[in-house]
């Protein structure tokens, strides 16, 4: 990754600019704004490359424009390692990504009637954007298996059967267990963070006495990355991270003299510290976003237990890291990494709306094609649209049977013979059977389908 471009020294930039004299300072302050003509939130690093307003230089626009997000910005409770505070500026893009994931993410809308329509909610988070979200922050740090595979292992409830599948369930029970967390309403506690750490760490450490842990003095507390070791980060001493975890926790049950944050960037801000102070010997990221979703969840917005961040930071994890320096690098602005995070959410959330839509449509597509098929009955292109909409659902003989009100040879009939066509897989257990999807059932039903035109 790329050196970040740090901004010229703000005590020598004052100097140097204030020397120009009241007229020039009032032409600087005249066009000052915190965002670029674009909307963009630039830090100096990307906007040195670009041409500044009409009649300034680079560097009276870089002094306007930290000068407007100064008049802006809050300090917060969480100190940098240089001991000032970082700070938040509650610009325009920022209140108009809140407002939409306001609208998105909270209340009761028509995605929730959607999801509920395709199958039942837990069944449903196995089998998708929760279990898309512990796949993907796993492969974030280092998980090397395929989406199939995890998958299979999360919806069979299989025992994991190496290191990247272990941090995978670790990961599905650590945001599972901060939905259990949101939904009791009690303040977050220290003991809580450890505990989440705990589970996302368990039998993936050297030393499994690291799981659910901070750091102590004297252990390496030095972030590099790439193949040369480079230092992207120096966290703050272990010595000061049990005090530092207490002023988490208050900053996250709203305890804290900073005033009022909406929800959500309070919940990216939590992940932000984490990330920032990095407590753990491992496991650092995926703690973090188990407690965005914590605050998410417990501020109200649903919608988060089925939306993956993560697969969205995978797709350009060299921007994520960016937007940590770019808040380090700039006079502890955190405001960098908070734009990110809601640029991160809103792609995620148009995600699941794309994912939803073209799953409804695909069920619907199914029941429509099943029920041009002669030789399936009422009965059976129920279960063909169910077996669709969850492709590990178990049907069984007595439960069609029951559910049909039928008799038990009926409902052997029905099942039996959506195996024969190829749209069930029957499997032995014991000293019955079960059925479930036999993988591509779109397919097979047109196939179906079109043997019964050719035939007529």
């Amino acid at each position: 990754m790329a050196k970040v471009l740090a901004p010229p020294d703000w005590d020598e930039l004052f100097n140097e600019v204030v020397k120009r004299g009241p007229a020039r300072l009032g032409r600087i302050f005249s066009t000052a704004n915190p965002v670029d003509p674009k909307g963009r939130y630039l830090h100096w690093d990307e906007m040195w490359r670009r041409e500044p307003p009409d009649g300034l230089t680079l560097k009276e626009w870089w002094f306007g424009t930290v000068n407007s997000r100064n008049a802006l910005a809050r300090n917060l409770p969480l100190k940098g390692v240089n001991g000032d505070p970082f700070r938040f500026s509650n610009v325009d893009p920022v209140q108009a990504m809140v407002h939409r994931i306001d609208q998105q993410a909270s209340g009761r809308i028509d995605t929730e009637d959607a999801l509920t329509a395709i199958q039942s909610r837990d069944r449903y988070l196995v089998s998708s954007l929760l279990a898309e979200e512990a796949i993907t922050s796993s492969m974030l740090e280092g998980a090397a298996t395929t989406r199939r595979v995890a998958r299979e292992m999360l919806q069979t409830e299989r025992q994991p059967r190496n290191h990247s599948e272990r941090m995978i369930l670790n990961n599905y029970r650590a945001v599972s267990a901060a939905g259990q967390l949101a939904d009791q309403e009690t303040p977050l506690t220290p003991d809580d963070v450890l505990e989440l750490h705990r589970i996302v760490t368990s039998g993936t450490l050297v030393d499994e006495a690291d799981a659910g842990r901070l750091q102590e003095p004297g252990e390496d507390r030095v972030i590099v990355a790439g193949d040369d070791n480079k230092v992207l980060h120096i966290p703050p001493a272990a010595e000061e991270l049990p005090e530092r975890l207490e002023q988490l926790c208050a900053f996250a049950n709203g305890e804290s003299d900073e005033g009022f944050l909406h929800p959500v960037v309070r919940a990216i801000l939590i992940h932000f510290w984490v990330g920032h102070d990095h407590p753990f010997v491992d496991g650092n990221g995926r703690t973090a976003r188990a407690l965005f979703y914590w605050l998410m969840l417990r501020s109200g917005y649903w919608l988060a237990s089925y939306f993956s961040i993560s697969t969205i930071l995978r797709e350009a994890p060299a921007q994520y890291i960016r937007s940590y320096l770019h808040s380090e690098t700039d006079g502890n602005d955190a405001t960098y990494f908070v734009i990110h995070q809601l640029r991160v959410i809103d792609k995620a959330i148009t995600s699941l709306n794309k994912y939803v839509a073209k799953k409804i449509s695909e069920v619907a597509e199914v029941e429509r094609v099943a029920r041009t098929v002669p030789s399936l009955n009422r009965r059976q292109v129920a279960v063909v649209k169910e077996a669709h909409r969850d492709p590990y659902r178990i049907f069984t003989i007595r439960e069609h049977q029951y559910q049909e009100q039928v008799t038990y040879q009926t409902a052997r009939t029905d099942l039996l013979g959506l195996e024969q066509l190829g749209l069930l897989t029957r499997i032995r257990m014991s000293r019955t059977y079960e059925f479930r999807s036999s993988g591509d059932i779109p397919a097979a039903l047109r196939a179906l389908a079109g043997q019964a035109v050719s035939v007529n």
